[in-house]
């Protein structure tokens, strides 16, 4: 019985320091984002002790926050509807079809390759291609960039769910007269919906909070998304402006926790049987 209270004891305290560890760095960002100029630059304590929301207003009416929002919106969406597209196709196909000379392993191999190497490698090429276009003073080229990371992880987190599925369920499809494009789409997808929900909120935040290639490529300031715009308040040429980062973090915050709230049960679902095949 003692030993049952000290393990049950033990592990409320391992779940309170572990919400603390999480939940304090967001706690802090909203605390500063309410507290005012003054006490800002004076010593901080724990709880605000002062209140207000001038921060958030300046965010929007003097950086043009409402900018940002919409590109990264449009960037994360667009790119994700496309990433899922020939991410889950690739994914598919690398399960289930046979190839010849034992090709399946050496694509697999570049998919996990791609993945791996950092973001920075593929920059200058993709630099060079964007500009020879003439597409880099648009949203473009981030949307190409975002598709590059997030399609080899789509490709190799969606390849468990597929090779676990029965085939005899296809199998007793296609006699029943299902082309391969229902066998595909009305079939098969339903089936792994918790894995597809999983990898696109994964894919959608990677997306959301992606900056490296926003430098590099984004040269107009009406194109800035969320990180760039944010960085903008951090320069050299004036002062940090806490109080608006801290306010911009907390409003970027506010999409990927919808997201995820309303997907959590299919999140879990699919981060836990990805990785089992019956």
């Amino acid at each position: 019985m003692r030993q049952n209270k000290r393990n049950i004891i033990i592990k409320a305290v391992c779940i309170i320091v572990l919400l603390g560890w999480t939940l304090f760095p967001v706690y802090w960002m909203l605390s500063l984002s309410i507290r005012v100029d003054k006490e800002l630059i004076s010593s901080l304590s724990l709880i605000p002790k002062s209140f207000t929301l001038d921060h958030f207003i300046s965010l929007f009416e003097k950086n043009n926050f409402s900018v940002a929002i919409i590109n990264s919106l449009q960037v994360t969406v667009i790119s994700l509807i496309f990433s899922l597209f020939f991410g889950l196709a690739c994914a598919y196909i690398l399960a289930r079809a046979r190839f010849r000379y034992k090709l399946k392993g050496s694509m697999l191999f570049w998919v996990l390759l791609v993945r791996i190497i950092p973001p920075i490698a593929f920059a200058l090429p993709l630099y060079i291609m964007m500009n020879s276009f003439g597409i880099l003073n648009s949203k473009v080229p981030l949307i190409l960039s975002h598709i590059l990371i997030n399609i080899p992880f789509i490709i190799w987190f969606m390849i468990s769910f597929f090779a676990g599925l029965p085939e005899e369920i296809e199998e007793s499809a296609e006699i029943d007269g299902a082309t391969e494009y229902q066998l595909f789409w009305r079939i098969v997808l339903p089936l792994v919906l918790p894995g597809i929900t999983a990898v696109a909120i994964l894919s959608f935040m990677t997306s959301w909070n992606e900056y490296l290639y926003g430098v590099i490529f984004v040269q107009s300031p009406g194109n800035f998304t969320i990180p760039l715009s944010l960085a903008t308040l951090n320069s050299e040429q004036e002062l940090a402006q806490w109080g608006s980062i801290a306010a911009g973090g907390i409003v970027s915050l506010i999409p990927i926790a919808v997201f995820v709230i309303f997907a959590q049960n299919f999140l879990i679902q699919g981060l836990s049987s990805g990785a089992v095949k019956e």
